[in-house]
C-alpha cells in the first residue's frame, strides 16, 4: 500500500518520516531537519533550506511511504502525488493547529477521495493543548475527526466513550453499537475508507513519543484496495537519476509491471528497460511488480504526470495553479533557442511551470507559485545546464471566459484541403475549465470527424481576444460540420476547430479573470477598522468581523475573498500596524472577475488580430486558390446554414433549449436558466464617486445586463413575488429628479419618514469615524449613534441604524433603543421618548440581508430611505420604492437638519 505523508510547513513531516523510518528499522541513526541529516532529504538544497523540495519515497513494513513537499510554492509537486496515495497522513502542529495550508491540503483530499488519517505533532512544546487542537479538527476539518490515541484501556480494549464517538460519524455505526454495544474493527475501518472517520493521533515525532501508538493503528485500521487483473498505472513524476536517465514514477493499479514489456501510449510502443523500486536516494531493480506498488522505469520517453497507461483512465486537470508570470532573463551569450530546449526538459519534470516562448515580445516565460520556487529554480538550472538566470519582476496569471452563448464558425479550405465547424459556445461553472460534447448527427458528419474536433478543442490552452489569456469555464457544443470525401485531412479540422473558437469569441462578449485569496486576518480588536479599510481598498469582499479571546488579548476575525494582485507584501504590513499580534492566511481559491480589467487590457495592450499564431478568421478557396476572410465576414462565405438563429439563439440541432439575446434559456415553454457567469462585478468600487443621475444609469445597465429588464420591470417583479394574485401588468410610473438627480417620488398620503442607516458602511466612509475606529471601533459606534440621535431630534423620523454581527459566534442578535442617556432592549419606541433603534444582526446574517428584509417589511407604513455606499444595497432597496441616500449625501443631511434647527 501506498501512504502520504502531507502537512503546513513547520508542522515536522519529514521529521514523523524519520520516526516512522526509524521505529520500523528502516533507518538505524535518526536523522534530523536541522542537522542536515535526514533520511528523505536527498536534494543539497533541501538540506540548507530544512523544507522538502521535491517528492521521496521510502520503504517500510509492507507499505511505501512517499513524503511530500509541505511548503505553498511547491504544492503542485504535492499534488502530483495524491493521484497515487492509498491512504494519507495529515501531519498538523500541535502548537499552531489547523492553518490555511492544511484547509488548503484537506480541500485536495476531500477532492480525490483520499481516505486519511491525521497526526499532531510537537505535544511536548508549552502552549500545546490537546483538547482545543481537537475541538479545532471536528470545527475546521471534519465531525470525524476521532481520537484514537486514548481509544485504549491498559489492557487494550477499546472505551466505551470511543465507542460513543465513532457511533456519530453514520447511522451504520450507530445502529451496530445500539445492538451490540462495540463496533467491529473491519466496519472501523471500512468508514475510514469511505472517508467516514478520520483516526486522530497525538505525539512528538522529535521525541518518539506516540509513534508505536501511530504505527500499531496504521496496522489495524489500513486495508489493501482490490486491483484488476488487466494492467494499469498512473504516472505521477518525471524525473532523472545523477546520469541524467529519465525515470518515470508510477503507481501500478492493475495486474502486473514486466521489464521488457512493451508498453502502449500516445500512439507510441516502448519497452520498459529497467524497474527501480527507491527508497531515499538509494534503489534496488526487481523483474516484476504487482499492482499496488509504486516504482521508476525507464525506457519511456514520452510519459507525463497524470497520464494513465493500459487501462488506466488520465486525470483531471490539477486543482492549484500557478499564479503569477515570469520573464526568465538569459546571459547574453546564451542561444534562447538552445536553451528553450533545455527548460523544456524541467517542464517535463513539472509541467505547472508552463515554459513558453512570446513570439511578441521574444522572452521566456515561466509560470511560479511564489519566490521560494523561484531561489530553487534559479539554482536548478545553475546545476544542470550552467547558466546563470535572473527572473523579472512577477505578473498575475488572468484568464479570460465568455458572458454569453455564441455560435462560432470556422472553415479551413485553401486548395486540396476542406473542413467546416460550428461550434456552441456557452458560459459554463466557474472554475469548470473546457467542457466539450455534440448534437451533431452522424448523419450530417461523421463520428470520426467530431470525435477529431472534440480532441482538437481540448488538446491545447486555447488564448482568449481581450489579453490572450487562457480560456477557461466555457461549455464547446460540437453543432454541424463538413467533411470532403476526398480533400479532407485530419489537420484541415484542427484549424477549423481553432479557427472557429477563436471567430466566436470576437463575436461575444468576453471577460477578464484574476486570481483570488481565501483570506482568515486576525487583528487585535482596536485595529479591525484598519483591517476593513483595507481590504476594501485592496477589493476585498469579506463577512461580518467575529471576535474572539486570543494570547494577544480581544482579537478580531475577518474571512472573505480578494484579487491575488492587490495583496502584494500585506502580511509585513499586517505586523506593523498590529505591533507583530496580527496574522494573515492566504489560500489560494480559484478565479473570478478582474476588479480593473480595463486597466489590465489596457497594459498587456494584446491585439487578437495581430496574433498570426491564432488567427480570427477563415480561408476559402475561389478560382483554385484560397483566400483569408476576416471573422466578421464568415457568415458571408460560409457553406453551412448557422445552426443558432441570430435573433433569438434557436437551436435547429434539437436539444431541447431556446436562448434569447441576453443569454437566457427557456425549456418547454418555461425559464430554466442558462449556467452564466456568477461572479462579482468590477463596477461596485467606483459607485461612491458617480452622481446620482450617474449611478441610476449604471443600475439601469446593471438590470439590464444581470437581469435582461429594467428596473421597473424588476420592481413589477417583486410586487407580484410578494402579492398573494396575480395583478395586471403595471406600467411604471414617470420618476422625476432634484436638482443634485435624486429621485422625488410621489406623496403616498400621510405616511412618516423611516431612515435606515448601514452602520458599519458609514463610519467607514467617513473620515472621522474611520479613523475614531482604527483606535476603538466602539467609540466610532457610539458616536454615530449620537449624530443620527441628535439627527432625529430635528427630523422625528423613525431612525434604524443596523449593525453587522456585532459580539461574538452563535449570537442570537440584539435590539436596542437607543436615547443617549440608556438604552432598553426590544426594537421600537413605545412610550414616544425621542430615541434611534440600534441592531445588532444575529451570527451568519448581514447587515445587508437585515436592511433587504426591513424595507420590504415596512415599505407600506413609511416613506424609506436607506443610507449606505454598498451599490448592491442600493440597487436592492430602489427595487422595492425606498430612496437611496450616499454616506455624503446622509452627512449633507445632518448638517441641513442642523442648520434648520
Amino acid at each position: 500500500m501506498v501512504l502520504g505523508i502531507l502537512a503546513h510547513v513547520d508542522a515536522g513531516k519529514t521529521t514523523l518520516s524519520e520516526a516512522m523510518l526509524y521505529t520500523t528499522g528502516q533507518i538505524r541513526t535518526l536523522g534530523r531537519v536541522d542537522h542536515q541529516d535526514a533520511y528523505l532529504d536527498t536534494d543539497e538544497q533541501e538540506r540548507k533550506r530544512g523544507i522538502t523540495i521535491f517528492s521521496k519515497q521510502a520503504r517500510l513494513k509492507d507499505w511505501t511511504l512517499l513524503d511530500t513537499p509541505g511548503h505553498v510554492d511547491f504544492s503542485a509537486e504535492m499534488e502530483r502525488t495524491l493521484q497515487v496515495l492509498d491512504y494519507a497522513i495529515l501531519v498538523i502542529s500541535g502548537t499552531d493547529g489547523v492553518q490555511g495550508h492544511t484547509r488548503t491540503l484537506w480541500r485536495l483530499l476531500r477532492h480525490y477521495e483520499i481516505p486519511t488519517f491525521i497526526f499532531v505533532n510537537k505535544m511536548d512544546l508549552p502552549g500545546a493543548d490537546r483538547a482545543f487542537v481537537q475541538t479545532q479538527l471536528k470545527k475546521e476539518l471534519s465531525d470525524g475527526c476521532v481520537d484514537f490515541t486514548q481509544s485504549q484501556e491498559a489492557e487494550g480494549e477499546l472505551t466505551d466513550a470511543f465507542y460513543e464517538e465513532i457511533a456519530v460519524c453514520g447511522e451504520d455505526f450507530l445502529d451496530e453499537y445500539m445492538h451490540n454495544g462495540e463496533i467491529a474493527i473491519d466496519h472501523i475501518a471500512e468508514g475510514i475508507t469511505q472517508r467516514l472517520v478520520f483516526p486522530c493521533f497525538y505525539g512528538s515525532a522529535l521525541r518518539l513519543e506516540g509513534i508505536e501508538t501511530f504505527l500499531t493503528g496504521l496496522s489495524r485500521y489500513m486495508r489493501k484496495p482490490d486491483y484488476g487483473s488487466d494492467f494499469a498505472a498512473r504516472v505521477y513524476k518525471i524525473g532523472r537519476d545523477v546520469r541524467g536517465a529519465r525515470l518515470t514514477y508510477l503507481k501500478v493499479t492493475g495486474g502486473k509491471l514486466r521489464v521488457k514489456e512493451r508498453i502502449s501510449y500516445d500512439g507510441l510502443e516502448e519497452k520498459v528497460d529497467q524497474i527501480r523500486l527507491y527508497s531515499g536516494d538509494k534503489y534496488e531493480t526487481t523483474e516484476e511488480l504487482a499492482a499496488g506498488e509504486v516504482c521508476a522505469v525507464t525506457g519511456l520517453t514520452a510519459t507525463y504526470p497524470g497520464q494513465g497507461l493500459g487501462a488506466e483512465q488520465a486525470t483531471s486537470a490539477p486543482l492549484l495553479e500557478p499564479v503569477l508570470n515570469y520573464q526568465i532573463r538569459l546571459p547574453q551569450d546564451v542561444n534562447p533557442v538552445e536553451m528553450m530546449g533545455k527548460l523544456k526538459l524541467l517542464e517535463e519534470e513539472d509541467p505547472q511551470l508552463h515554459i513558453l516562448w512570446n513570439e511578441q515580445l521574444q522572452e521566456i516565460h515561466v509560470q511560479m507559485m511564489g519566490q521560494v520556487q523561484i531561489e530553487v529554480l534559479t539554482q536548478l538550472i545553475k546545476e544542470r545546464f550552467g547558466v546563470v538566470v535572473a527572473f523579472g519582476q512577477g505578473n498575475i496569471v488572468y484568464k479570460e471566459t465568455i458572458a454569453k452563448p455564441v455560435e462560432g464558425i470556422g472553415h479551413f479550405e485553401p486548395l486540396r484541403h476542406y473542413a467546416e465547424v460550428h461550434l456552441l459556445l456557452e458560459p459554463a461553472e466557474p472554475g469548470s475549465g473546457i467542457q466539450v460534447s455534440s448534437v451533431c448527427s452522424e448523419d450530417v458528419l461523421d463520428l470520426n470527424w467530431q470525435r477529431l474536433i472534440a480532441t482538437h478543442v481540448t488538446e491545447r490552452e486555447h488564448p482568449g481576444v481581450l489579453t490572450g489569456s487562457v480560456l477557461t469555464d466555457v461549455k464547446v457544443t460540437i453543432l454541424t460540420g463538413r467533411a470532403h470525401t476526398k480533400h479532407t485531412e485530419g489537420g484541415d479540422f484542427r484549424q477549423a476547430t481553432y479557427r472557429a473558437i477563436r471567430q466566436g469569441l470576437k463575436s461575444t462578449r468576453s471577460v477578464l479573470l484574476e486570481p483570488m485569496y481565501a483570506f482568515s486576518l486576525e487583528v487585535p480588536q482596536e485595529t479591525v477598522g484598519r483591517a476593513m479599510t483595507d481590504l476594501k481598498q485592496r477589493c476585498g469582499m469579506f463577512d461580518s468581523p467575529q471576535f474572539v479571546s486570543g494570547s494577544h488579548g480581544d482579537m478580531a476575525v475577518l474571512t472573505g475573498k480578494v484579487p491575488v494582485s492587490t495583496m502584494q507584501d500585506y502580511s509585513a504590513e499586517v505586523a506593523a500596524y498590529t505591533s507583530g499580534k496580527g496574522h494573515l492566511t492566504l489560500e489560494l481559491a480559484g478565479y473570478d472577475v478582474c476588479h480593473n480589467s480595463e486597466e489590465v487590457i489596457a497594459s498587456i495592450g494584446y491585439d487578437s488580430e495581430a496574433d498570426t499564431a491564432n488567427p480570427t478568421g477563415s480561408v476559402f478557396c475561389a478560382h483554385g486558390a484560397g483566400f483569408l476572410v476576416p471573422w466578421d465576414e464568415v457568415d458571408r462565405y460560409m457553406h453551412l446554414e448557422r445552426v443558432i438563429d441570430s435573433n433569438q439563439y434557436t437551436l435547429a440541432a434539437g436539444n431541447g433549449r431556446t436562448y434569447d439575446m441576453t443569454g437566457a434559456a427557456y425549456s418547454a415553454g418555461e425559464a430554466d436558466s442558462l449556467t452564466g457567469i456568477k461572479r462579482r462585478g468590477s463596477w461596485e468600487k467606483s459607485v461612491s464617486n458617480m452622481s446620482s443621475l450617474e449611478l441610476d444609469k449604471e443600475l439601469a445597465d446593471v438590470y439590464a445586463r444581470e437581469f435582461g429588464m429594467s428596473r421597473e420591470d424588476m420592481e413589477e417583479q417583486e410586487r407580484r413575488k410578494w402579492s398573494q394574485k396575480k395583478p395586471d401588468k403595471l406600467k411604471a410610473p414617470t420618476v422625476k429628479h432634484d436638482k443634485k438627480g435624486n429621485p422625488i417620488y410621489p406623496a403616498k398620503g400621510p405616511q412618516e419618514r423611516m431612515l435606515v442607516v448601514d452602520g458599519y458602511n458609514i463610519i467607514f466612509a467617513w473620515k472621522d469615524l474611520n479613523e475614531l475606529s482604527r483606535v476603538n471601533i466602539a467609540s466610532a459606534r457610539d458616536r454615530l449613534k449620537d449624530i443620527l440621535l441628535n439627527y432625529q431630534g430635528y427630523e422625528g423620523c423613525r431612525l434604524v441604524v443596523v449593525f453587522d454581527a456585532y459580539k461574538v459566534k452563535d449570537n442570537a442578535g440584539k435590539k436596542e433603543f437607543y436615547d443617549g442617556r440608556r438604552k432598553r432592549q426590544g426594537a421600537g419606541n413605545p412610550s414616544g421618548d425621542i430615541g434611534i433603534e440600534v441592531v445588532y444582526t444575529r451570527t451568519d446574517e448581514t447587515a445587508d440581508a437585515y436592511i433587504e428584509r426591513l424595507v420590504h417589511d415596512e415599505k407600506g407604513h413609511y416613506h424609506i430611505s436607506v443610507a449606505t455606499n454598498d451599490g448592491l444595497v442600493q440597487l436592492t432597496v430602489m427595487s422595492q420604492g425606498a430612496l437611496r441616500m450616499s454616506a455624503e449625501n446622509l452627512r449633507e443631511e445632518i448638517a441641513r437638519a442642523g442648520q434648520k434647527g
